[in-house]
């Protein structure tokens, strides 16, 4: 169902990989994350104006909260009411989320299925991965780059295609990892692979929690809290499960969105102060 978003982000992929990337995929992974993100910005400012508004209006909802903490209903008009006034949309701050969730699922797809949505070989899959002796259980797809031989493959591709994956088995080594291989045990001895995992939940914490707009109410607030460790902790255990270019993803996102958060404070403070003349 995602096909409609991951074969162009696939194809944009590709084309950063084969023309800006020096044959890295790694490289490619980063430069890709990077123009998703610059995408993105002008929406992540727009959530940032929603919690600052929301912020603003916090004190005014705790008061009708204690006025009307026995009629739900007239809670939620005079609470609609409030937020019309203010020309606020308290839906508005989830939007970026929603946007960035199906960009994420279709991003696994590219990342898991390399050889249909980078270079549109679906109906090779299988052939392939018989021949190589690769388990269609799993990633079978980045498996079967891992194992790639020329030799072995036979006229099941075009000499151009093949040499297109040959290039790739090399190019998925990044900083002296494979980015198809899971974090786990069994590369114990890689540990710049295991680290990914740990800097991409890392990265995320101190991202999320310079976005977070800092209110004594809302740092006492456990719903806060566990929000603010829900997103680091999803993304240890799914860097863990997926294959190490999922965890540089979400390193590179969470490191872009720390210097985007600091160029958007620096903005909204002077607008602040433009406001406060």
């Amino acid at each position: 169902m995602f096909d409609i978003i991951a074969k162009p982000m696939g194809q944009i992929l590709y084309f950063i990989y084969d023309n800006l990337a020096f044959k890295s995929y790694g490289i490619a992974l980063i430069i890709f994350t990077i123009f998703v993100k610059v995408l993105l910005l002008p929406l992540m400012i727009k959530q940032y104006h929603s919690m600052a508004k929301m912020q603003e209006l916090g004190p005014k909802l705790k008061e009708l909260q204690a006025k009307y903490k026995n009629d739900k209903e007239k809670l939620q008009q005079e609470s609609w009411k409030l937020y019309q006034e203010n020309n606020y949309n308290p839906a508005s701050g989830c939007l970026p989320l929603l946007i960035q969730m199906p960009i994420l699922l279709a991003l696994w797809q590219v990342i898991s299925k390399p050889l249909t949505y980078m270079i549109g070989i679906h109906d090779k899959i299988d052939p392939l991965a018989k021949v190589l002796k690769v388990s269609t259980k799993g990633y079978t797809e980045i498996n079967i780059i891992s194992n790639f031989s020329t030799s072995k493959v036979g006229n099941i591709l075009s000499s151009n295609v093949s040499n297109i994956i040959e290039q790739m088995k090399h190019g998925f080594t990044f900083l002296g990892v494979n980015l198809g291989w899971i974090p786990s045990a069994e590369y114990k001895s890689h540990i710049v692979l295991l680290l990914i995992p740990i800097l991409a939940a890392g990265t995320i914490f101190i991202s999320t929690k310079m976005s977070t707009v800092n209110t004594a109410q809302q740092m006492d607030n456990p719903m806060q809290k566990s929000m603010l460790l829900m997103g680091p902790m999803m993304t240890l255990i799914f860097s863990f499960s997926f294959p190490a270019g999922m965890g540089l993803y979400w390193i590179v996102g969470g490191v872009f969105q720390i210097f985007q958060q600091m160029f958007i404070n620096k903005l909204m403070a002077k607008k602040k102060e433009v406001q406060n003349k």
